[in-house]
């Protein structure tokens, strides 16, 4: 009976012994698991630039013309006689008709005002402005025919500030949007390792990444036909010792 209780006091001891050795080993591996789990929080961001100079591929460019008189026949006669100068004038330089728009008038009564001057101390009743839209694909032309309205001068149209009101616009951005996001994430990559290096790190996986909005702006105020496109990349990487 003695021999039977001292056997089970034994193995109840050495169950204890498994049970605690188990738990420490448990422990061990949650322990390293934490371990390895914050190591792996330990990250870097590194920011990549892209940027390029770009020629825009088309030009919208409003001219636009006033014309005063006091009968409204004759106004309107005037108007149109003066579009068809500066149609032909637009034609002479290489615009196609289906590059071209022309817009309604838009006409003014001076006497028909509700405030301010009635017109009485103008020579003229009727004022009426109009616009010829040129909107293409040869921005060059555009530009080298904006050098020769003098002669629209010469017929007696005065261009009021069209070359102000001139749109450039790329419109190839996907053609390019490949190749500077590959450029921008690379540069992010450098930037990491560099820091990876300066703290005795090694650089590891993508946590995650951003590639950021792309922007078109005119290169600068006097040269509005170049673009400067821009990308910034945010690239987050692991780093582990």
């Amino acid at each position: 009976m003695l021999n039977d209780k001292r056997s089970y006091v034994a193995e109840s001891a050495i169950l204890g012994l498994l049970l605690l050795a188990g738990m420490l080993g448990l422990g061990y591996q949650v322990a390293k698991g934490v371990l390895q789990f914050k190591q792996m929080e330990r990250s870097v961001e590194g920011k990549g630039l892209s940027e390029r100079d770009v020629a825009a591929d088309i030009a919208i460019w409003p001219i636009t013309f006033n014309v005063a008189e006091n009968d409204l026949g004759k106004l309107y006669q005037s108007v149109q006689q003066k579009n068809n100068h500066v149609l032909a004038f637009l034609e002479k330089n290489g615009f196609s008709k289906d590059e071209i728009t022309i817009s309604a008038p838009a006409v003014v009564d001076k006497l028909a005002r509700e405030y301010g001057d009635d017109g009485r101390n103008s020579p003229f009743r009727y004022t009426a402005s109009s616009t010829i839209t040129v909107y293409s694909g040869k921005v060059d032309g555009v530009r080298q025919t904006m050098i020769k309205l003098a002669e629209l001068g010469q017929q007696g149209i005065a261009i009021s500030g069209n070359a102000y009101n001139t749109q450039y616009v790329y419109s190839k951005l996907n053609d390019i949007k490949p190749g500077m996001i590959e450029e921008a994430t690379r540069s992010a990559r450098e930037a990491a390792v560099k820091f990876a290096k300066d703290s005795d790190s090694t650089l590891g996986k993508i946590k995650r990444a951003n590639q950021g909005q792309f922007s078109i702006q005119d290169r600068d105020s006097s040269t509005a036909h170049i673009k400067k496109v821009r990308v910034v990349s945010t690239v987050e990487y692991y780093l582990s010792d």
